[in-house]
């Protein structure tokens, strides 16, 4: 009999060290996992500058120097961007000016990563081009943030980070208190 309840005692002990491993995933990644605005700047700092042609190379854009914030008390991401603009094979490499977006944040399971949703431009000032963007900068701006929310993320989960989270799915991305803020589904 002393056997039995030895091996019950064992079998009771390994449970609930089980047990303790699932929930002390849980408890160590809890319901969601948040970054920061510096986590987001210095993987924006490695892609970035970035340069664009449009119109078989009559205008040019380069997007340059980025910078993160989240203002206080705000539900969106803000990028402020230094921006040159050229036309007809000039150099768009120097900062002509700049632009301000704003935007909420998604994840993409295929890129893994954080991309921009509903992204809407707050401010530009491009004092070339008389300070206000004319139509052709603003189309072509525009063009740029939609192809770059669609395929490009401002922030790539690492793949230590995704083997910890499991079976546990993504789910829905905000903004809180000045960090992004990534909710686990169970």
């Amino acid at each position: 009999m002393y056997p039995r309840r030895i091996s019950r005692i064992l079998v009771a002990a390994a449970f609930g060290v089980a047990l303790a491993a699932c929930t002390s995933l849980g408890a160590l990644l809890g319901n969601d996992v948040r970054f920061t605005p510096m986590q987001l700047q210095h993987s924006l700092d490695r892609n970035f500058p970035k340069h664009y042609d449009k119109l078989g190379g009559l205008v040019s854009m380069t997007l340059m120097n980025p910078r993160v914030s989240i203002p206080q008390g705000s539900s969106r991401l803000r990028v402020d961007f230094d921006l040159g603009v050229s036309a007809l094979g000039s150099d768009s490499s120097r900062p002509d000016g700049h632009f301000a977006l704003t935007s909420a944040l998604r994840y993409d399971p295929g890129t893994r990563g954080l991309h921009l949703q509903e992204p809407r431009i707050e401010d530009v000032n491009v004092p070339g081009l008389g300070g206000a963007m004319n139509a052709s900068s603003r189309a072509l701006l525009n063009s740029w943030l939609g192809e770059y929310a669609r395929q490009e993320p401002v922030y790539r989960l690492d793949n230590s980070l995704l083997d910890r989270l499991g079976s546990r799915r993504i789910g829905t991305t905000t903004i809180e208190q000045g960090t992004v803020v990534v909710h686990l589904d169970q």
